[in-house]
């Protein structure tokens, strides 16, 4: 490498590099608070190999941070800021990195930029600012390339560049595709290595080392395997080796079946061998308690920080279809056929069945994952994998709990625009054992709020996912929600169509053709069927009625779905899955689209394409963003939050009322001007100041929000009027300490609230207030920040939301208002995660407007579930 930095007087300079600079650097590190931060990354050239990890040293001072790029044992790219104390408002830093000749042009310079930029915004900082030659093109660009905005003047044959560091969305989405394409490209060596080692591989069959071993030699896996066991020569006739190391070729994936205690010297030496991802199938780690989740973050700390990826503890392994890997590096005998639909499963026991049942309905799978106790890699990782493989279509999910749910959300919303993404989510009502000491209570109607929200179609069990999966998997999704019967039975028919307006669905009556139907009567009703322009999909009700030979029936059906593009499902013969007779067999034998899925009766195939018709209607919206609204002082906010925290000695607690509705004013929220009253002369100055109409309201919090009106008078246009209401509150009360309130324009009361819930992180809600919704939970909820078509979805979610649209002819809201009141509380949340709790009730929504009357606001601590901001690291 050429250069490095160096500091002189508070100046960057770029001076050549001599080996005790790195000693410097070392010793600076070693001295100074350090993260490290690691990124697997693989550039677009062919010279950067997939098993290259570049680890970010971060040395850390209060108004410098260096980044140490490291590929191997070689210093490679450096990169530092140094915060400009004496410019401005000292929110300024001037940034410099340089990257060694051999490595300049494979995307290291953006990746050091994201890391400064994560860093300086950590640190407060608002804007970089750069001095380049004017020759050098290539730094210029790779400011661009990384999505900044930059502003740049020159005097002298230098460039001067500054660029504010916030994410905007051309950041953003630099860093998700380098993301996505790294993430992909780790589990890519996972699902699909060169050569396995089985470390615990047994003789004895009841053992899960023998268990694997078996499946995978059944599988055919085109690569070498190698089992390693110290105490034989061979295992079921594959010569075995006393431990990784001991293998003379490279290992890319290596599958642990051994004890947990045994499980460091194993890590050491898969480490030492260059083993690029490890599945660990054994338990005894984080689902035993706190000494075993200590025992499974080390190992996880251990793996990342060589690039290696980890499944489980306590998984049931990974598999890939794909006739040039057929990998089955799991404890599950029997395999699914290949096809298109990737499986993350968390439960080792379920997958089992899983497996089971998928291979039974005759699904077929191109990837499958269970990953235990999801230490590192998660549902999350599949989906980026899955978003670039052309192998997988349909992506299915079965989890037990979210890692993270505000990055989940936001991979599982691009996904689902080019594949449907189908979900179960256990623990409703019951939390696996494992999960009960370390795991929170989750809301299912936030779970279903957060995958609609997404686009991810959820379901209620695995039957009813891999309903989905068939249908998904094999036929086109409903251009609309217009739906033919045909069938030969008329009590079946009738089922199907009920089932089917239920959903939403629109259905004709059935069309009934007897049970004397021939099979070409069969045929040329489904073919009208598919033909007219009035209907979007097609149910195929087939039931003999006497022994009769079936085939002829299934020909003609199959022959008439032939090239549809409107899906078509049946209830042949109450079959699951593809039947044999309706598949269209691909040049391996196993059915492809286009053959025709079976349900063992009509009301799951009408609810499958129910669910298919929303997925559609949601892929087809135009994708929405992010709006800010105008007169927003988000650095005031942030102020005024740290100086609050900090006179709470960093605790956090509940704000004010005034302190309250001066954050929200800084987001353009107006509460309605209030003020404090402690006698009954103050309260009618206060009126007469505020004027007339005004409130008198109790304070105290068992007075508030009480649907008897209690702890309010409302409508008081005179003094004496006030002298009266503050007699009787202060009396009833017990407090003499009173608001007075400028009346709001009446409307429909809404409840508008933010929260940072334990498993998903910040979110936004919003119903209509008053006892009854409250009693029946009826309140919608959405993963922050809200795009703008979001908030307007918020705002219809609930089911008392069409009284604000005029039920029944009554007054309607001024829905615009509502939309920009929820965006300016969206960006409160989005931009402050220490407002861990906000509440804005009562918002009276009218024709006119919508008013805030009374809001409560906690701060605290920012919460670990904020975390989706950049490169994946480790503390």
């Amino acid at each position: 490498m050429a250069d490095v930095l160096a500091t002189d007087g508070g100046a960057v300079h770029l001076r050549p590099i001599t080996p005790e600079d790195a000693d410097r650097l070392v010793a600076f590190h070693a001295k100074l608070s350090e993260r490290t931060r690691y990124l697997r990354y693989f550039g677009p050239y062919p010279t950067m190999s997939q098993r290259d990890l570049v680890r970010f040293t971060t040395v850390d001072h209060h108004n410098r941070v260096a980044f140490v790029a490291i590929l191997g044992d070689a210093i490679i790219a450096v990169g530092r800021y140094e915060r400009l104390l004496d410019v401005g408002d000292g929110k300024s830093a001037e940034v410099a990195f340089v990257v060694a000749d051999e490595h300049q042009g494979r995307g290291l310079g953006p990746i050091l930029l994201e890391h400064l930029a994560g860093a300086a915004a950590e640190n407060g900082l608002t804007m970089f600012v750069a001095e380049v030659l004017a020759e050098n093109r290539n730094m210029v660009a790779v400011f661009r390339g990384a999505g900044y905005q930059v502003s740049r003047s020159f005097e002298g044959g230098v460039l001067r560049l500054e660029f504010a560091i916030d994410p905007t969305e051309a950041l953003l989405t630099v860093r998700n595709a380098r993301e996505r394409a790294a993430e992909a490209r780790s589990v890519r060596n996972l699902l699909s290595p060169q050569s396995v080692a089985v470390i615990g591989a047994s003789t004895d069959d009841a053992k899960v080392g023998n268990a694997v071993l078996r499946n995978l030699l059944g599988a055919g896996f085109a690569g070498p395997v190698f089992p390693v066991n110290a105490e034989r020569r061979s295992v079921r006739g594959v010569r075995a080796y006393s431990s990784v190391r001991d293998i003379p070729d490279p290992v890319d994936l290596a599958v642990v079946a051994v004890p947990a205690e045994a499980i460091d010297s194993v890590l050491d030496d898969c480490l030492a061998k260059g083993v690029k991802a490890l599945v660990v199938v054994s338990s005894g780690f984080g689902e035993t308690g706190s000494d075993g989740y200590a025992k499974e973050r080390r190992l996880v700390h251990a793996a990342r920080a060589h690039g290696m990826r980890l499944v489980g503890p306590n998984a049931l392994g990974v598999a890939n279809t794909n006739p040039a890997v057929q990998l089955n590096a799991t404890l599950a005998p029997v395999l699914p056929h290949g096809g298109k639909v990737g499986f993350f499963c968390q439960s080792g026991a379920l997958g089992i069945a899983i497996l089971d049942e998928a291979a039974r309905r005759r699904i077929g799978l191109s990837t499958f994952v269970s990953a235990g106790n999801r230490a590192d890699v998660s549902g999350n990782d599949l989906l980026q994998y899955w978003d670039t493989d052309p192998e997988t279509e349909v992506v299915l999910l079965y989890l037990e709990s979210f890692g993270n749910p505000r990055k989940f959300s936001r991979i599982a919303r691009r996904v689902a625009r080019n594949k449907p993404v189908v979900a179960v989510k256990s623990g409703r009502h019951a939390v696996p054992a494992a999960l009960r000491a370390t795991g929170v209570e989750i809301d299912d109607t936030i779970v279903h709020d957060l995958f609609a929200q997404a686009g991810v179609v959820q379901v209620g069990s695995i039957a009813q996912l891999f309903d989905c999966a068939v249908l998904f998997g094999y036929q086109p999704l409903p251009a609309g929600p217009r739906l033919a019967v045909i069938g030969n039975s008329s009590a079946l028919g009738l089922l199907a169509v009920d089932a089917a307006r239920s959903e939403g669905l629109v259905a004709a009556e059935p069309v009934d053709l007897g049970p004397q139907a021939t099979p070409e009567q069969f045929a040329g009703a489904v073919s009208a069927a598919i033909e007219d322009p009035e209907v979007d999909s097609v149910v195929a009700v087939f039931v003999p009625p006497v022994a009769m030979d079936p085939e002829p029936y299934a020909k003609a059906l199959r022959d008439a779905a032939s090239d549809s593009e409107k899906p078509i499902v049946t209830t042949f013969l109450a079959a699951e899955g593809i039947p044999d007779v309706l598949a269209v067999r691909g040049p391996d034998g196993h059915p492809v689209r286009g053959s025709v899925p079976s349900f063992p009766g009509p009301e799951r195939a009408a609810l499958a394409l129910a669910r298919a018709w929303r997925y559609a209607q949601w892929r087809e919206r135009p994708v929405s963003s992010v709006v800010r609204p105008d007169g927003i002082d988000a650095e005031r906010a942030a102020a005024l939050v740290d100086s609050w925290l900090e006179d709470s000695g960093g605790e956090g607690r509940w704000l004010t009322d005034f302190e309250a509705a001066e954050l929200l004013a800084c987001y353009g929220v107006g509460v309605a001007r209030f003020a404090e009253a402690s006698s009954e002369a103050h309260a009618v100055a206060a009126a007469e100041k505020l004027g007339y109409p005004v409130a008198v309201k109790a304070t105290r919090e068992q007075w508030r929000h009480r649907p008897d009106l209690a702890g309010v008078r409302l409508d008081l246009d005179t003094a004496d009027a006030v002298r009266r209401a503050y007699r009787d509150l202060a009396e009833a009360s017990g407090d003499r300490r009173l608001y007075v309130q400028k009346m709001a324009t009446k409307g429909f009361g809404c409840v508008i609230g933010v929260q940072d819930d334990p498993s998903f992180g910040s979110l936004i809600s919003f119903g209509l207030a008053g006892v009854i919704s409250g009693l029946l939970g009826d309140r919608a909820y959405r993963v922050l920040p809200l795009t703008e078509d979001e908030a307007g979805e918020l705002i219809d979610a609930p089911k008392a939301a069409p009284l604000l649209a005029g039920y029944r002819g009554g007054p309607g809201v001024n829905r615009a208002a509502l939309v920009e009141l929820l965006q300016r509380i969206s960006a409160l949340g989005d931009d402050l995660p220490e407002v861990r709790e906000l509440v804005c009730e009562p918002v009276l929504a009218s024709a006119s407007g919508a008013e805030l009357t009374d809001s409560r606001v906690r701060i605290g601590p920012e919460p670990s579930t904020r975390l989706d901001l950049g490169p994946r690291r480790l503390r």
